[in-house]
């Protein structure tokens, strides 16, 4: 019975990942979704400035926090293994889910692209964004990197091995790709208003922060030399600007 609870949990929280990855792509993207990054009631700027720096603060520090490697050694005192990783991957869609629902907009421009051709050609940068955030986790292991794995190992009473370093694809060319994706959804727009400005230049300074001090570190110990000559090789974020 445990093991069939913890596989509607697992899938339950892959599901909810989901709806929060496409309403995602609608909130930045000021379309199709009820509530968008430039939608709602207008309050002060002081007032917005403080309560999205909350919000984005209550994401940062959940989704850093529980990535950590001794948070999950120690998280799993309490829970099974095999639903760690959906437990992570649930908290931070409700974190998302957060964001979404108190995010205030500040409606002030920034830019506009009025020539259509731009403004199309800016459109598509946007979904190919999406689109390489998607891809690079199936470049590694999607449905492991989202529980899914886990659980079902565990309904079929298989151990689930400890990932292997892998380069495939597009982490041939950066080391992170689904950060990059993330970073090209969140600048490419034809119309930049001050609240997607803030959010943009917030989620950015926190990936760059994140990756560099906070994953890289952990790869590097775990995988030890193969990756620090992966980091040789391979640029973090921006392709081709290391010699192979």
């Amino acid at each position: 019975m445990k093991k069939i609870l913890a596989f509607i949990y697992g899938i339950t929280a892959y599901v909810l990942f989901l709806g929060a990855f496409l309403y995602a792509i609608g909130f930045v993207g000021d379309f199709i979704v009820p509530k968008t990054i430039n939608s709602g009631t207008e309050t002060t700027f002081v007032t917005a400035l403080l309560i999205n720096a909350l919000i984005l603060s209550v994401f940062a520090i959940q989704h850093s926090l529980m990535a950590r490697p001794v948070f999950k050694k120690w998280v799993t005192r309490f829970i099974s293994p095999a639903i760690e990783r959906s437990t992570y991957v649930l908290l931070s869609s409700l974190a998302l889910i957060l964001i979404f629902w108190q995010w205030q907009p500040l409606t002030g421009l920034v830019w506009q692209i009025e020539n259509k051709t731009m403004s199309l050609l800016l459109t598509g940068i946007f979904f190919t964004g999406w689109l390489i955030v998607l891809l690079s986790t199936f470049m590694i292991n999607h449905f492991e990197l989202f529980g899914l794995t886990q659980i079902y190992n565990n309904l079929k009473n298989k151990r689930t091995p400890n990932p292997h370093f892998q380069i495939n694809y597009l982490y041939g060319v950066v080391r992170h790709p689904i950060m990059l994706g993330f970073l090209i959804a969140f600048w490419a727009t034809p119309t930049m208003t001050v609240g997607h400005f803030i959010f943009s230049l917030t989620t950015s300074l926190y990936i760059l922060i994140a990756v560099k001090f906070l994953e890289e570190r952990d790869l590097k110990k775990a995988i030890g030399k193969e990756y620090e000559l992966y980091q040789k090789q391979v640029p973090m974020l921006i392709p081709y600007t290391k010699r192979a």
